[in-house]
């Protein structure tokens, strides 16, 4: 059985809508508008309908942004709608990607994050307003640069912060709200 076929400028139109109206526009994360703005997130919507074809595809995405320039591209989100889109899945995922960084020889060098539509933080429910702090419209792979988190890191004292700061005003939103920020007019 074949998967659903995907519209890739409708999975990147969706993605950048929820880059800039939460993740910038609520300030989930201050490192993001200055990657933005300056056009280095590369977005790759990824045809795998396997977690074997999402780790090729990964991997083959993390060699290109160790090698990319980091002026043209800083960071990279692979968005991936035809496999691990039950949540429990996709975690279980996220320690293969983290063996794939380490036998590429990557680790410390390159990080994933981790973002999916029904994101949920350890003794969380499923429901929970904090959860959406990670919730994005599809399955996603965030490849970061280590240097480029530590200088956000840098120039952000209050970084570690960030996290509760994100419950508070996902809090103060509420999930009406957040529904209405997202919809695409």
């Amino acid at each position: 059985m074949s998967s659903p076929a995907i519209d890739h400028d409708a999975v990147i139109a969706e993605t950048v809508n929820w880059v800039e109206k939460a993740v910038i526009g609520l300030n989930l994360c201050p490192f993001a508008k200055a990657v933005h703005v300056k056009k280095q997130i590369r977005y790759v919507v990824c045809e795998a309908d396997t977690p074997e074809a999402l780790l090729e595809k990964l991997m083959e995405e993390l060699e290109y942004l160790a090698e990319a320039d980091p002026e043209k591209v800083d960071t990279t989100m692979i968005m991936h709608p035809n496999v691990l889109a039950d949540f429990e899945d996709y975690n279980e995922f996220l320690d293969v990607a983290d063996a794939a960084l380490e036998e590429m020889e990557l680790d410390g060098i390159l990080q994933v994050a981790s973002f999916h539509p029904d994101y949920q933080f350890a003794d969380t429910h499923k429901n929970d307003i904090e959860n959406y702090t990670n919730r994005s419209p599809y399955p996603t792979l965030h490849l970061l640069r280590e240097d480029s988190v530590e200088r956000a890191v840098e120039a952000f004292p209050e970084a570690g912060d960030i996290f509760e700061k994100n419950i508070e005003t996902l809090r103060a939103l509420g999930h009406d709200a957040w529904d209405k920020l997202l919809q695409v007019k």
